[in-house]
């Protein structure tokens, strides 16, 4: 028996699109599903990107929905990024409320349909929403994750290739905590092909990326006037492809900890191990009491966005 693997994407706005088509363009699955509530939105975008396949040389199915959960039956995997952007007047509580709703009910009609899907959630403010997914799948916690640290640590290494003028594929790096202001780059696991990044860039210049790092969002908003794309849209691909394909390939991604750093009951970006089965092992670095103390501080502020969550009714 042929295994056919398939995978859906919920929200078709410009990182759901862009996820769709990186996953075809890499031939990741065998089809592709894009779901929105737009009328013909969703099936526009899965044709535009279908068209592409004999240009780019693929075989995987783009196909397009308007809420018909129906065709998303027997997914492997499930990205969901459907949510509002943060509007002017807007409070963050607003904005809890609503992208929890939505994740809540698309959280709700997937799984039905695909009770054996992993969840990679990409809906802002994504620890919490993560949590939210976490909470309306009941699910066990290496099938709901949450993608952050891939396009966090994404942008450190770009920043890093163009301060050092080397290859971006020669950067390794670590970064973790919440998605935001309070993450937590680890420069001390930072290499330039094996060589520690401390011994090519001066502490002025590092910590400088660093904190452009952290504002890494908020630049790319100022600039556009929305929130980026590219990034975000590909690195739920690679965390879907890392599944797909079974390759343990080790990533930064926001997690349901037990115990793991101190922390419990608390969905933030650590190292794991992603597979086929999910979340096949949540990785503790030995941090030193620096770093340990910037990650219990990220917590306490991802904690305190959930507990805002825990008294809605959502």
């Amino acid at each position: 028996m042929i295994n056919r693997t398939k995978v859906t994407v919920v929200g078709a706005g410009n990182v759901g699109a862009t996820c769709a088509d990186v996953l075809a363009t890499r031939e990741v699955c065998n089809e592709v599903v894009l779901l929105d509530i737009k009328e013909g939105f969703a099936e526009g975008k899965a044709l535009d990107i279908w068209e592409t396949s004999p240009v780019n040389s693929y075989d995987t199915r783009t196909v397009g929905s308007t809420n018909d959960y129906a065709k998303t039956a027997g997914s492997d995997v499930v990205v969901i990024t459907s949510g509002l952007p943060r509007k002017p007047g807007m409070s963050r509580d607003d904005l809890i409320a609503t992208n929890a709703g939505i994740v809540k009910s698309v959280t709700e009609q997937i799984l039905p349909h695909s009770p054996e899907a992993i969840i990679v959630i990409v809906s802002n403010p994504l620890d919490v929403m993560t949590y939210q997914a976490w909470k309306s799948a009941g699910l066990p916690d290496h099938r709901v994750m949450g993608m952050a640290g891939v396009l966090d640590t994404a942008r450190y290494r770009a920043f890093l290739a163009e301060a050092l003028n080397v290859s971006p594929k020669d950067i390794q790096a670590v970064l973790m905590g919440g998605h935001g202001d309070t993450m937590v780059p680890l420069p001390r696991y930072t290499t330039v092909g094996g060589i520690p990044v401390t011994e090519l860039i001066d502490a002025d210049a590092l910590n400088a990326i660093v904190n452009r790092t952290k504002k890494g969002g908020g630049e790319i908003v100022q600039l556009l006037g929305t929130s980026a794309w590219y990034a975000p849209g590909a690195a739920a691909a690679q965390m879907v492809e890392a599944i797909v394909k079974d390759q343990k390939r080790i990533f930064p991604c926001c997690v349901r900890l037990t115990g793991q750093y101190g922390l419990s009951d608390l969905h933030i970006g650590v190292p794991v191990k992603l597979g086929a089965k999910g979340v096949e092992e949540i990785i503790e670095l030995d941090l030193n009491t620096e770093e340990m103390a910037m990650l219990h501080e990220s917590a306490k502020a991802v904690k305190e966005v959930a507990e805002v969550l825990d008294g809605m009714a959502v």
